[in-house]
């Protein structure tokens, strides 16, 4: 459980996710929106718990229960929101909503990094549950943005810009 927990620490993790992203950015434009759309919604779910933490301040559970035992290491933040939670969930939104099953592995990703949150005495149940609320409504907002910017395009005529046709009658 500690490693979901600090997964993002460990170099090699980060050497992983890098691939995976190069790979989707390098692949078809399905995949390369996915991977755009996933790191928007990564930053504003992230930006979303900082704004909780911000403005409702709540304590993480070791800051306040002298009995918990904790794995790795005490932030000294507060703990409202989880941001480990959201940025998994609103990352599972998105590739859920453009890979369909693909995206499943993301899904347990964001539950067991949530479970392990709660499991490793950093995050209360209902502060990892404001994160998933966070990272789903982040993902929901990109993912659903995403398209009325291109529905709003074509309407105005702006053509098909992921295929690379344009209509050129306004220009």
């Amino acid at each position: 459980m500690q490693f979901f927990s600090e997964a993002v620490n460990y170099p090699a993790v980060k050497v992983v996710l890098g691939i995976l992203l190069i790979g989707l950015l390098a692949g078809n434009a399905r995949t390369r929106r996915t991977a755009i759309q996933a790191l928007i919604a990564f930053l504003i779910a992230n930006g979303m718990t900082d704004l909780f933490k911000h403005f409702l301040p709540e304590h993480r559970p070791y800051q306040i229960l002298t009995d918990v035992i904790t794995w790795g290491g005490k932030a000294q933040s507060f703990g409202t929101a989880s941001a480990h939670s959201a940025n998994m969930a609103a990352i599972a939104f998105v590739f859920v909503y453009h890979l369909r099953w693909w995206g499943s592995p993301w899904v347990a990703i964001a539950v067991i990094v949530g479970f392990s949150r709660v499991f490793c005495g950093h995050h209360f149940p209902h502060q990892v549950l404001l994160g998933w609320c966070c990272g789903l409504l982040a993902g929901f907002l990109v993912t659903f943005g995403w398209e009325r910017r291109g529905a709003w395009r074509s309407a105005l005529g702006g053509g098909n810009m992921e295929h690379g046709t344009r209509n050129t009658e306004m220009e």
